[in-house]
């Protein structure tokens, strides 16, 4: 499958990332949407005459590796679990395509835009230097010291941009999750698009496309739903029908729907 979407994907117009510094985004509207992998070729073929896409050094799908961090009492999981306001996220993520590595805090504050900060950094043995020391310190009102690394997760992820439009969308493939105890968790075909725009989802150009093919938004956290995936969490009720959506997903071209 992925071969398939490769050559689609080979066929659009490419953008540099000096190009992209045009839609960053770092203060923005996330919305997400689930789909087969199956479904993603029909997709980008409703994509290609509009939308750009990111090459760099050749590469158009390239890999993600991102290590998440949390509180011995997971105080980012439950906070986004019940939709806490000013829900954060703290990870190091690692662009293959480039080999960099960044700390990253994502927050959701009252009017559900999402807030990123990030700064070049690597965790080091599992502990902080002093730069990402002081770079929590000042947006988080807690001490790094009582956050370690409970989960990683590793996608493929292809970014396209329309400059008539403020708007990026991600497509990752091929996701998996791993523990720190050395379980892991394979998710080969799902697909997640994620619309990233400064307005509102239901203006998006890219809203109206992927809605035509009956796709609609759904509220999706790749490091909740991982610690569900590996691990008996606390409040795991929440996140049921996010379980459930993603076995209809896995099985939806083998005609087993979960019940």
């Amino acid at each position: 499958m992925i071969s398939e979407i490769k050559d689609i994907v080979d066929s659009f117009g490419s953008v540099s990332l000096e190009e992209m510094d045009a839609v960053k985004l770092m203060n923005r509207y996330d919305t997400k949407f689930l789909l087969n992998v199956r479904r993603v070729p029909e997709l980008l073929k409703l994509m290609e005459k509009d939308y750009r896409v990111l090459e760099v050094n050749g590469t158009r799908i390239s890999g993600y590796n991102t290590t998440y961090l949390d509180t011995p009492g997971f105080l980012f999981y439950n906070q986004h679990i019940t939709d806490r306001d000013g829900r954060t996220k703290i990870r190091f993520r690692k662009y293959l395509s480039t080999g960099k590595t960044f700390l990253e805090i994502k927050k959701k504050n009252r009017k559900q835009k999402t807030i990123k900060w990030r700064i070049e950094n690597n965790l080091q043995e599992g502990n902080f230097d002093k730069t990402a020391d002081d770079f929590i310190k000042k947006h988080m009102p807690l001490d790094p010291a009582v956050l370690k690394p409970v989960i990683s997760n590793n996608f493929k992820r292809i970014t396209f941009v329309r400059f008539d439009t403020p708007e990026r969308i991600t497509l990752d493939l091929d996701l998996s999750f791993s523990g720190i105890d050395g379980n892991s968790r394979e998710l080969p075909l799902l697909a997640i698009a994620e619309l990233k725009s400064q307005g509102i989802a239901v203006r998006s150009p890219f809203s109206k496309l992927i809605r035509s093919l009956s796709f609609f938004p759904v509220g999706f956290s790749k490091y909740c739903t991982g610690l569900a995936l590996l691990y008996d969490m606390p409040k795991m009720n929440i996140l049921k029908q996010k379980i459930l959506l993603l076995n209809r997903i896995e099985n939806e071209f083998n005609g087993v729907l979960s019940a």
